[in-house]
């Protein structure tokens, strides 16, 4: 029997203890403009078609070949698309970024210039319009400023999700495994 292909991301999530704040700013941005619930992560590998235990294998290969690292939050910022509606850009220090390209080769995903990753938090996904999308922006960054203590945070692990992009609802997305970062950091 052939394993079914899936939609499979890679995710790295604030660690549990600061999780409950940005949910928090999450839940509230959402009570205002709407949009599905989702987990607060940073995306380091976008959806892949694999099975799932190829997708395994590579989180697990991923872990192996990144170390853990600091993700730095800055300002507010707005997108264009559903998926990049109201987020926080995420400074991309090298190790931030060697972290996405490490985890796309473990996945076979090659390096296209004309795809720069842009590390990001997202708040709120959604259909606003461009006004909407201000307005959610603002209230996002005064909320942000009361509720988020640290702009830091560690990444010690990966997550892989289920992440089927034509489910907007987000019902069917779910975490599948997580797997600690083991490379020896080069500090």
């Amino acid at each position: 029997m052939t394993e079914e292909v899936g939609m499979y991301s890679v995710w790295a999530t604030p660690p549990p203890e600061r999780r409950e704040e940005f949910v928090k700013l999450m839940n509230e941005l959402r009570s205002e403009f709407g949009g599905p619930s989702f987990e607060p992560h940073v995306t380091v590998v976008g959806v892949q078609r694999l099975t799932k235990s190829q997708a395994c294998a590579n989180l697990e290969a991923a872990c192996r070949a990144v170390a853990p690292y600091t993700c730095r939050l800055n300002p507010v910022a707005r997108g264009t698309h559903f998926y990049q509606c109201v987020y926080v850009l995420v400074h991309p220090t090298p190790e931030v970024m060697q972290a996405n390209v490490l985890a796309k080769r473990c996945f076979g995903v090659s390096e296209n210039p004309l795809e720069s990753y842009m590390p990001h938090m997202s708040l709120v996904y959604g259909d606003l319009s461009d006004e909407e999308k201000e307005k959610a922006k603002v209230r996002a960054q005064a909320k942000f400023d009361d509720l988020i203590r640290n702009t830091e945070f560690q990444v010690s692990s990966l997550c892989l999700y289920s992440t089927d992009t034509e489910d907007k609802s987000l019902t069917s997305w779910h975490k599948v495994a997580e797997c600690d970062l083991k490379a020896l950091s080069e500090k």
